[in-house]
């Protein structure tokens, strides 16, 4: 991914949601751009036009911090999009001989795996930072069960989102999901520009989806840590959860990701049966295996 052409075209998207009057500029004649010019920035921020001009052209090399809280608060960035500029600036002083590679896949620590399947009565599972499951507990599996169906998504999260037709009916609030996935894919993105399997995969859906294509040209960002979903399960139907998503703190990248339903609720009992229809059809299966074993 072209961190020069990221940094650029951020810069601008946001500088293009700001009116002068929102900015407290006054408005003299008419104007070519619905947005601030460059040189409203640029005096906002406290520097020059040419030194403005310079960032927005994507090189933030050798920027200091106090230049980027002063972009920050002169674009009126929130805190997401704040350390998302920072994060752009970190990568474009970073070279890609001295990036960690991360694995494909990383390894899920046995304790981290004991975790997951310790909470039968939640659906739990962990996720890198592409947004690939990586383990998930049997009530997990049943969920999502429609993505681990569809040999399109490979267990990835935000394929699923926009490459499978089911992911329209499984999330009742599609768009919102779906904007938030690209935003967070973002973030992703900005912390690592020299992931070639990322990069693959925002091309692939990029040319694979035009409302993610669409979604990802508005250059939002977003953060998934907490927060209700209302999702449509072919086998239990409707059911509103809470989610919580936890950072594991060994710099793995990777994320524990838990659903739960109020107490007392209709999506609790909604996942009891669930979890009942899961072992039934575990059970099936091993069944299944034994008799083809025994032939």
């Amino acid at each position: 991914m072209d961190n020069r052409a990221e940094i650029s075209a951020f810069l601008k998207s946001r500088r293009d949601k700001i009116t002068p009057e929102q900015a407290g500029l006054p408005v003299y004649g008419q104007r070519r751009v619905a947005g601030l010019r460059r040189n409203e920035v640029a005096t906002l921020a406290g520097v020059s036009v040419e030194y403005y001009t310079r960032l927005e052209r994507g090189n933030l090399s050798g920027v200091s911090d106090s230049v980027l809280d002063a972009l920050a608060q002169a674009l009126r960035l929130d805190d997401t999009e704040r350390t998302h500029l920072y994060d752009l600036a970190r990568a474009a002083n970073t070279t890609p001989s001295r990036v960690r590679r991360r694995t494909a896949r990383s390894a899920v620590r046995p304790s981290v795996q004991r975790i997951v399947d310790g909470m039968p009565g939640m659906p739990a599972f962990v996720k890198n930072h592409r947004f690939d499951i990586l383990v998930a507990n049997p009530l997990g599996r049943a969920l999502f069960s429609e993505m681990y169906a569809d040999p399109v998504c490979g267990a990835n999260t935000v394929r699923f989102v926009f490459l499978s037709p089911a992911a329209r009916r499984f999330y009742v609030d599609w768009e919102r999901i779906a904007k938030g996935a690209v935003g967070a894919l973002r973030i992703e993105a900005g912390k690592n520009p020299y992931d070639r399997e990322l990069s693959n995969l925002i091309g692939e859906l990029s040319t694979r989806s035009d409302a993610f294509r669409v979604m990802w040209g508005a250059h939002d960002v977003h953060v998934f840590h907490e927060g209700t979903k209302r999702l449509r399960h072919p086998v239990v139907g409707e059911l509103e959860l809470d989610f919580e998503s936890m950072n594991l703190p060994d710099g793995s990248g990777l994320v524990v990701a838990l659903y739960n339903a109020a107490p007392g609720s209709a999506a609790e009992d909604a996942l009891k049966l669930l979890a009942s229809w899961s072992a039934t059809a575990e059970a099936a299966d091993v069944q299944a295996a034994e008799t083809d074993s025994g032939n």
